[in-house]
């Protein structure tokens, strides 16, 4: 379990595929406090440190994550958000996050609002998720709150410490995304389903 508040900035060192299986090399201030066996959140996916070598370590992502979330679209010299599984007792800051991505979506337009910046995400609606104004969302790890809310998109306003302390200083107009829904919305989501 996480809580979509990112702890640091990633920078992907090596990328190295074996079978159907992607390991990643990151490297981190936060590595030496890390432990092989470890779940740490990248870009919201949730991976398993495999090994540890002074500043760097890395992850293995199977063919499920990357054909489901843009973990495969990274490249050598990419920074990715990255947070550690919550600590039981800790305050929950952001929202509960799971590290599982439903779905990734498209950066249809940044604008900056005077001092903050809009984001406007459209997805899929095939795959039925949904989001409401004022619920939670994830992007690429960064527990958000909506402004906006459409069938198949939404908006979400970024603070300027949000954007410095996170990938969203890099986002552009065109760059895909990994989405996690609010889980409460999902439960009840599939309930209704249930009783149709």
């Amino acid at each position: 379990m996480f809580t979509g508040i990112i702890e640091d900035l990633g920078n992907v060192k090596q990328l190295e595929t074996e079978k159907g299986n992607l390991h990643i090399t990151v490297e981190s201030n936060m590595t030496s406090e890390l432990k092989v066996d470890q779940s740490v959140a990248h870009n919201g996916v949730c991976l398993t440190v495999v090994s540890i070598n002074n500043n760097t370590y890395v992850v293995t992502a199977i063919k499920e994550t990357l054909d489901k979330t843009n973990i495969g679209t990274l490249k050598v010299g990419d920074v990715v958000n990255l947070e550690r599984a919550m600590k039981l007792g800790d305050r929950l800051d952001g929202h509960i996050v799971q590290g599982h991505v439903d779905q990734t979506a498209i950066c249809t337009n940044v604008s900056e609002e005077n001092g903050s910046w809009s984001y406007t995400f459209k997805y899929d609606k095939a795959l039925s998720n949904i989001t409401i104004e004022k619920g939670s969302i994830t992007v690429n790890g960064v527990s958000l709150t909506v402004v906006d809310s459409g069938i198949d998109y939404f908006s979400v306003a970024i603070i300027p410490y949000t954007y410095e302390h996170t990938t969203f200083k890099n986002l552009q107009k065109g760059d895909i995304v990994n989405l996690e829904f609010d889980v409460i919305g999902k439960y009840v989501k599939r309930l209704n389903e249930l009783r149709s």
